[in-house]
């Protein structure tokens, strides 16, 4: 039975002190949607006995098919503090409404974490015990503190420890350090000054133990309370006993920081007396079924079993009953979160700025910092959720500032979109504004800011995410950035071509629904669907062909891998090319970029945008350039803003100027399809060295210019060593000691290099990192099992590009195949253009 209606959690809404955004965070598998369960159980949405094995958040089929979550599905629950409980000083009342988001773990997926970071502002991190902080683990906590928001964590599958690895207390205490040890240092490192400090301590309330399969957890909290009323002593107190190097002597009575008694016997540290040992004693008893043993334990802790489950329940799902009943998971994790994780009032004050494009002192940026629900509408659509009804979307998000209405008008702000400019803006109506429940929606009037919620009608006008303003100032909220890059594409085709139409309506809906996927049309008219790695692309194949074209068959071609292409060394020689008209001379030499410069570029250290002189100081001190060569970088490319440039080194030419125009055009036109395959280029710097003209301006405009420029360009890169550059997967693969030599051959067979072995204390497996190019990786899951009989278990997350030592213009190396496949794909012709197609003599 629900145990509460839409108009209670509206009248929450709008009382921000009482809300709390978050997300649930981990690795793959660490049980992020199960331990969701017990707090969709907690507010009656579904029973008890199921949570754990129902997976309310997994709502798609595939997803309960596979096993894992591949969408973020938010959920609003309400819940009532007990009494007994401590609340936040400036909530009012104790009703409190947390809209939850359950996340994918799978790095495939990280795309659908990001944006369920963005509307949020804390995030529940649930580690396996048994694994450990895992390199997804790190990587979400990276994407989280980027974002400002508060990590709370949780040591989840408790039970595998007591029944599986049948740890002792004390090897279990230091396994819980060691976790909490690994996750402070990831946090630590990407620490933000305005927050303080963000490390989590299970005296402080900020690390819960759990178990979600049996819908069990607590907080050091919560025994505090249980024995400052059997001892009589402060809770407070209590709770910092309850961790780290104290121990209780039971001659004296008294506390000691040693672990021996005062008559010299070993003391068990008070963690493991007063809170693991007791579990462990009742798990004990379930498991070997002494049921007098386990009648008295349920007096000493309070509860009782009814005839029917004394009769019915046996050892594991005797446990889950009577752990359930005396530890709810629900209430550990509500407690926790309601103290430690923020509220929208408190949240936006610092996430302002990181948030908002504008100026941080207009109308907008004060409401959002205030989080006025009477200030101009601000909303961050940050995904689009399919309906049920076929092609038609939800746009899910979060109101930053004022209050959005159903039946409104609205600006809708595209990510192109520039203040003052009317492109990729719609002005539109909201039909209805929704909440979302998991599987079902409820809908409300209104949505005061501090909340997430999900608009209908406006589907048509977003691509993947948006701002929704009402005034007309107000500037767009940031774009989100995502982990992972697009690097595995397949190509697709209708296998009846009357269904062409289809696809390309599927294709337009694909992209809306999944954050990172990308969508283009090659010369050769071929569709390309891009994703981040193999699972995630053969979702979207999956959903193209079954939800958005209504099952018509495809035909997918081999995944592909894109390149890019670079030079090693200076230019032979500074290569000259004239206009058709013969009146304009152009001479440019190629360049590399020093070491780290394309990352600082790719990761936006070093942007088009900045001011000119800021920028050639940081590309002086960091990369060594010189300083006025580097306050001349005419652009950066391919779209502006690419690891590309062009910098003027010329000196006293007249008339340089007019031409700039036309030499970026060509700039931007030749870093987006290289020389050698036609595809991007990356880390070159194209110097302009000497330029003549024509007197007369007729003679120099774009139709001569251009063309020019890219022929020179073209030319500089094939005297400067030209390479391919491929993309390379950092794979990290958790297996037992046993089986490494398996892994150690399939790497050896698909030019993979190991660089890093580590075993893992108390626990038979082992981490082993390396670098995967991606071209190598298809099929690799399947062969890396095939090997180790089952037990690897690999990650991919895109790392790196690396250059290919082979020349691309020499026969018969690897490079050369590449080049050869890439261009009769693309439908060019089979031979790299020769040199003197580009250079003209002087």
């Amino acid at each position: 039975m629900v145990n509460f209606t839409p108009e209670q959690m509206r009248s929450i809404m709008d009382q921000p002190h009482n809300i709390r955004n978050m997300s649930v965070i981990a690795h793959v598998d660490h049980g992020k949607s199960t331990l969701t369960d017990s707090l969709v159980a907690a507010a009656g949405i579904i029973a008890k006995e199921d949570a754990g094995n129902v997976r309310m958040t997994d709502t798609r089929q595939d997803e309960k098919d596979r096993g894992i979550t591949i969408k973020s599905t938010g959920i609003s629950l309400y819940f009532n503090m007990p009494e007994d409980y401590n609340i936040p000083k400036d909530s009012t009342g104790r009703e409190f409404l947390i809209n939850l988001i359950d996340s994918p773990g799978h790095v495939d997926f990280s795309s659908e974490v990001t944006a369920a970071l963005r509307v949020t502002d804390g995030g529940l991190v649930v580690v396996d015990v048994v694994e450990g902080v895992c390199v997804q683990t790190e990587t979400v906590l990276r994407q989280a503190l980027a974002e400002r928001i508060i990590p709370v964590l949780t040591i989840n599958k408790l039970d595998r420890g007591f029944l599986e690895l049948k740890l002792e207390p004390e090897e279990m205490y230091q396994n819980f350090v060691r976790v909490i040890e690994n996750a402070n240092v990831t946090i630590s490192t990407y620490k933000d000054e305005l927050l303080g400090d963000t490390c989590v301590y299970p005296e402080k309330g900020t690390v819960a133990f759990s178990a979600g399969l049996q819908g069990w957890a607590f907080t050091l909290n919560k025994f505090a309370r249980i024995y400052a009323k059997k001892f009589g002593v402060d809770r407070e107190k209590m709770a910092q006993r309850l961790w780290g190097d104290s121990f209780f002597d039971a001659e004296s009575k008294k506390w000691t920081n040693n672990n021996t008694s005062s008559s010299g016997k070993p003391l068990s540290r008070a963690f493991c007396k007063f809170i693991l040992e007791p579990i462990s004693a009742i798990f004990k008893a379930c498991m070997e079924d002494k049921m007098d043993i386990v009648d008295k334990y349920l007096k000493v802790i309070e509860c009782s079993l009814t005839n029917e489950e004394r009769q019915t329940l046996q050892q594991k799902k005797l446990i889950k009953c009577i752990m359930q009943k005396w530890l709810p998971a629900d209430e550990a994790l509500l407690e926790m979160m309601v103290l430690n994780l923020p509220s929208p009032a408190k949240a936006q004050r610092y996430r302002v700025e990181n948030l908002y494009t504008g100026p941080q002192d207009d109308v907008t940026a004060k409401a959002i910092r205030e989080c006025d629900p009477n200030g101009p509408l601000v909303m961050y659509v940050s995904k689009m959720v399919p309906t049920s009804d076929k092609g038609r979307f939800y746009a899910f998000g979060r109101v930053f500032a004022g209050t959005i209405h159903s039946g409104s008008k609205v600006r809708i702000l595209g990510t192109n979109y520039e203040p003052g400019k009317k492109e990729d803006l719609s002005i539109k109506n909201i039909q209805r504004t929704v909440i979302m429940m998991g599987r079902r929606t409820e809908p409300v009037d209104s949505v005061p800011c501090g909340n997430t919620c999900a608009l209908v009608g406006v589907d048509q006008f977003i691509l993947k995410s948006a701002t929704i303003t009402s005034d007309e100032t107000s500037f767009p909220i940031i774009t989100m950035k995502f982990s992972v890059s697009p690097v595995v594409r397949v190509a697709v085709e209708p296998k009846n071509p009357a269904d062409l139409p289809k696809l390309i309506e599927g294709l337009k809906r694909l992209s809306k629904s999944d954050p990172v996927v990308q969508i283009t049309v090659e010369e050769s008219g071929e569709h390309i669907v891009a994703g981040a790695g193999e699972l995630h692309l053969e979702i979207c194949i999956n959903d193209l062909r079954d939800e958005f074209m209504g099952g018509a068959e495809l035909k997918v071609s081999e995944p592909v891998v894109s390149y890019r292409e670079t030079v090693t060394a200076e230019s032979s020689e500074v290569c000259l090319s004239k206009s058709p008209n013969k009146h304009n001379r152009l001479f440019a030499v190629a360049v590399p970029f020093t070491e780290g410069l394309a990352e600082a570029i790719d990761n936006g250290k070093v942007t088009a945008k900045e001011d000119s002189k800021i920028r050639g100081r940081k590309l002086a001190d960091d990369f060594g350039w010189d300083v006025t060569e580097a306050r001349k970088i005419w652009a950066f490319g391919p779209n502006t803003d690419g690891p590309n440039c062009c910098v003027d080194v010329t000196k006293g030419v007249q008339y340089l100027n007019e031409i700039k125009d036309s030499v970026v055009a060509a700039l931007q036109w030749v870093t987006k399809e290289g020389v050698l395959t036609g595809e991007n280029m990356r880390g070159i710097r194209f110097n302009i060295m000497d330029v003549t003209l024509h007197a007369d301006a007729i003679h120099r405009g774009g139709g001569q210019v251009i063309p020019t420029a890219r022929r020179v360009f073209y030319a500089a890169q094939l005297t400067a060593k030209p390479r391919l550059m491929e993309p390379i997967f950092l794979v990290e693969i958790t297996c037992p000691q046993t089986v490494i030599g398996g892994i150690y051959s399939v790497m050896n067979r698909r030019r993979g290099q190991i660089i890093e072995e580590v075993q893992r204390i108390g626990t038979p497996l082992t981490n082993i990192k390396c670098y995967l190019p991606v071209g190598e990786s298809f099929g690799f899951t399947a062969d890396l099992r095939s090997n180790t009989g089952g037990q690897a278990f690999p990650q991919c997350v895109f790392d790196h590009w690396k250059t290919l030592t082979d020349d691309p213009l020499a026969k018969g190396t690897k490079a050369e195949e590449i080049v050869l496949a890439t261009r009769r794909r693309k439908g060019m012709k089979d031979e790299v253009p020769p040199l003197d197609g580009f250079l003209d003599k002087m």
